[in-house]
């Protein structure tokens, strides 16, 4: 079984007894996690010495057998492809034909859904419960530079890309947050997020166990079951999203105030409790100040970078910021003009051993997509007194109106402090006389109502008049991809129906 390992592995072995993964089937060690994906790359392997990048595409559920399956692809030389088991049919086909799949591993409850599939493009179907079926073989030597993973962008504005990521890659993005967020072997993280976007494989999963902490992870998010968890104090850190705080905080709610005291005494014993992959409203880390008996830490990242900004883990976390840059990567902010700009606002520029390699089968795009060495992530931030302030996607969240340049996340994130607001999404709706006009989709909380010159009044006390909504559609729900983000251009569609708008 002798191979050479990237540092991940090595460090796998070094904690050999040690707990790394537990899940609703028990407590299992690095080494028969190690044992396991060894297994598992032998059945991968099936007699070849190497998969030599061979795309393997694999839909299972949290838990020890989805890291086995990761590790064991990685370990045969293969490529892992990640998939999401509520993404539709259309789209578990597109990822396959894109990413050019050859083999597709499914957990046995997602047979039917893939086993058609796997049929119809004649790839090579294997089950991750039959990984021990087969002894153990020599392993194939790993390099770092191989191509380690290839995970979809959300796809909120167009068709998601294939990120390619190496293992020098990957471990670049683990060391940099092990650093900045002192993971240790005394960590005990509790894993809540999907597994196919970077937040869930990379902070949540990777870290703890280059860290030799433990990864306990949950099927899915349920806000009962994880308050249980922290009421425990056997967690010392959570990874989440600004929707999942939001539903804690209502669960909290509804429990009496001796016991709502209770679960904020056990939440603030937490070490660090992190919010990223959407804009943390300010509403919500205040209200999570309160709630959880500390500031949430929020950062700032994206597929193509890992993680680039963070609010220090010790040190002032300011609400509504993503902080300052993380060790070992390096931010600019490039103006209108294509000019450096020193406080912005400006597009961010990323540049570090973080970086994806490119985007799989787009050369292309993966050119447009840079400046020489740094990476354009598209998101337009400021940078007031040392901490980053990010304003949205350039062409989505930037609206210009009436010569005024807004954000629509400072403009939800006031929104958001209304009573009577659940849920909003603000955009720009091309106007003749304005260029755009702000426009705002809500979702409002049980039994309550809100029209929009109630609206506006309200906003003038809080917003500059050109911020404020002149354009509002109520809608039950807000339309979001798998990972949870909210489609603006689904949203712009809807704009179009007038007769669904309140007009002012």
């Amino acid at each position: 079984m002798g191979a050479t390992m990237i540092e991940l592995f090595q460090r796998a072995e070094h904690f050999g007894a040690n707990t790394a993964i537990v899940d609703l089937s028990g407590h299992y060690s690095f080494r028969e996690l190690l044992d396991k994906s060894a297994a598992a790359a032998s059945v991968l392997l099936d007699g070849k010495k190497n998969l030599q990048e061979t795309r393997v595409a694999f839909l299972v559920s949290p838990g020890i057998d989805f890291v086995v399956t990761q590790w064991g692809i990685w370990r045969a030389g293969g490529i892992a492809v990640p998939l999401c088991g509520n993404y539709p049919i259309r789209e578990l086909k597109y990822f396959l034909k894109d990413s050019g799949a050859e083999i597709l591993v499914a957990a046995p409850e997602f047979k039917e859904k893939l086993k058609p599939l796997s049929e119809e493009d004649d790839l090579k179907y294997l089950e991750s419960e039959n990984w021990n079926s087969t002894e153990p073989v020599v392993l194939p030597d790993i390099q770092a530079e191989q191509r380690a993973m290839i995970v979809y962008t959300s796809g909120t504005t167009n068709r998601p890309k294939g990120v390619v990521m190496t293992h020098r890659t990957i471990q670049s993005q683990i060391k940099c947050l092990v650093d900045a967020w002192q993971w240790s072997e005394k960590d005990r993280s509790l894993h809540v997020l999907p597994l196919h976007h970077i937040h869930g494989l990379i902070n949540a999963l990777c870290c703890p166990l280059w860290a030799g902490a433990i990864c306990e992870m949950l099927p899915k998010f349920d806000a009962e079951k994880v308050w249980k968890r922290i009421e425990s104090k056997e967690i010392s850190i959570l990874m989440a999203v600004p929707t999942i705080y939001t539903k804690l905080i209502k669960e909290w709610e509804k429990v009496i105030p001796a016991r709502q005291r209770l679960l904020t005494k056990k939440c603030k014993g937490l070490r660090l409790m992190v919010s990223g992959s959407a804009a943390l409203p300010v509403s919500v880390f205040n209200k999570w100040s309160e709630v959880g008996g500390q500031p949430l830490l929020e950062r700032y990242g994206m597929t193509e970078i890992g993680m680039a900004l963070s609010n220090p883990i010790n040190g002032e976390r300011r609400a509504g910021m993503v902080g300052q840059c993380l060790p070992g990567v390096e931010v600019r902010l490039i103006d209108t003009k294509g000019l450096v700009s020193e406080i912005g606002p400006g597009e961010i520029e990323v540049k570090g051993a973080n970086i994806f390699k490119e985007y799989w089968q787009q050369s292309t795009v993966t050119k447009k997509a840079f400046h020489g060495d740094w990476f354009r992530t598209g998101d337009i931030a400021l940078l007031e007194e040392g901490y980053y302030k990010i304003l949205g996607r350039a062409g989505i969240d930037i609206i210009k109106t009436g010569g005024y340049k807004v954000s629509a996340l400072e403009i939800e994130g006031v929104l958001l402090t209304h009573s009577a607001i659940e849920e909003c999404a603000v955009i720009g709706v091309p106007d003749e006389e304005w260029g755009e006009r702000v426009a705002v989709s809500l979702v409002l909380n049980p039994g309550k109502d809100l029209c929009l010159p109630d609206l506006r009044d309200w906003a003038k006390k809080r917003l500059a008049i050109y911020k404020i909504p002149t354009r509002i559609q109520k809608l039950d729900t807000l339309p979001r991809n798998a990972m949870g983000k909210i489609i603006k251009p689904e949203i712009s569609k809807m704009f179009q129906a007038v007769d669904r708008l309140e007009v002012g």
